[in-house]
């Protein structure tokens, strides 16, 4: 058996026709969501890679003590321990030079993300250039092989073909604008609206240049003759804030525009095709669904890491009560079906899943909400690490399932 897993690092879910979308051409993505099983509610644990990949590729939460990473296998090292062909492709050297991408069997870096003109064509874009070494590489690959993709395009060049962007200007707008670097940038007060919808449209071209490669890519996949025993995962590496809190890209922080990701898990045979699940998903999640798939060894549902193939199987709705989640800078959230909790000088507290992008803080309203999430993420960090995951007391039913 195979896996290919691909990871767009920038890629804002509410950007997405399979998570709601209905203004962006992703008619390949959308294919891909009809195949596939969809998890509704991922959240990444941090937006810091070094530890977020230590998440992916270990199933440690970014919370967990900082040991030296050799002491923990990885997923690529025990697959190469098995036998299994294990490659890394990405134009990331923060992940390319990562601790752990020592236990591939080989690393391929790309060149970094950089454009000084929109191109003319989908080849002659970043995206377009990272996808044809991505083909390249499975016209010869062995198998059984384990192929793990990370293209940051989406968080630093927008270099799409300037018609990719006029797709998405209505009449009436002025004409989008012709930058490529990604901005990074705090509005003012007073912006203008029409400098944020130039942005706005900038992205769309953007994820629609991604969709236009992915459906080429998939095409191409499908007529390899290892497609019906291959496992192909596509998730990101966290979002892009695009307005909301008056920010534009710039340092990731808690809110869902940063944090809440896209997980198409698409497997052999269509199965769960189609299916999704509101179960509230980690990334030490993803660890583990790759070594069930594998075959690696049982690994033992825990509040940290567990296995979606219950879910995709329908034997199980849940994997996790809450979801916990910590910045670069320390603060720390947390997340239940219910609530999104940020801890700080000043607590955070937001509906879920009706506010889907933190606009109504309810904290000054229901500090018993508040102080109960709190003392459960302090509850769950406790037992995380000492490493008792069976010591964590669930949650009451407010704190799940909200005030009735």
């Amino acid at each position: 058996m195979n896996t290919l897993c691909l990871v767009f690092d920038g890629l804002h879910v509410g950007y997405l026709g399979p998570y709601g979308n209905s203004w962006i051409k992703t008619p390949n993505f959308n294919r891909l969501a009809a195949g596939s099983f969809l998890l509704d509610h991922v959240l990444i644990d941090s937006c810091n890679l070094h530890r977020l990949y230590r998440s992916y590729w270990t199933g440690r939460h970014a919370m967990s003590h900082d040991k030296p990473d050799v002491l923990s296998p990885s997923l690529a090292g025990e697959l190469r321990a098995a036998g299994v062909k294990t490659v890394l492709l990405t134009d990331e050297p923060r992940i390319a030079h990562h601790p752990l991408a020592e236990d591939f069997e080989e690393v391929i870096e790309l060149d970094p993300p950089c454009a000084e003109h929109l191109a003319v064509e989908v080849e002659g874009t970043h995206f377009g250039r990272c996808f044809i070494s991505l083909m390249d590489l499975l016209s010869t690959i062995e198998e059984p092989f384990f192929l793990w993709c990370h293209f940051g395009g989406l968080s630093k060049v927008w270099d799409a073909p300037f018609w990719f962007r006029r797709w998405y200007q209505l009449p009436g707008d002025p004409s989008p604008p012709k930058f490529v670097a990604a901005p990074q940038q705090t509005l003012d007060d007073d912006y203008d609206p029409d400098e944020l919808w130039g942005i706005c449209q900038a992205y769309a071209g953007q994820v629609t240049l991604l969709d236009a490669c992915l459906g080429a890519f998939c095409d191409f996949l499908e007529e390899l003759p290892f497609f019906r025993h291959t496992l192909l995962s596509v998730i990101s590496a966290g979002g892009f804030p695009l307005g909301g809190r008056g920010r534009i890209g710039g340092e990731a922080d808690l809110t869902s525009e940063s944090v809440h990701v896209p997980w198409l898990l698409q497997l052999p045979d269509a199965a769960a095709a189609a299916l999704r699940s509101q179960a509230l998903v980690g990334p030490a999640d993803l660890w583990a669904t790759l070594r069930e798939w594998q075959q690696l060894g049982p690994t033992k549902p825990t509040p940290f890491a567990a296995s979606v193939f219950p879910l995709a199987r329908q034997e199980s709705t849940s994997l996790h009560d809450r979801l916990c989640l910590i910045d670069n800078t320390g603060v720390r959230a947390i997340r239940t079906p219910a609530w999104y909790l940020w801890t700080g000088e000043q607590p955070q507290l937001y509906v879920k899943p009706d506010d889907q992008w933190e606009v109504n803080d309810v904290a000054p309203r229901l500090p018993h909400i508040v102080e109960g999430l709190h003392a459960a993420l302090e509850q769950f960090v406790g037992c995380l690490l000492a490493d008792c995951a069976d010591a964590l007391p669930p949650l009451d039913d407010q704190l799940l399932k909200g005030l009735s």
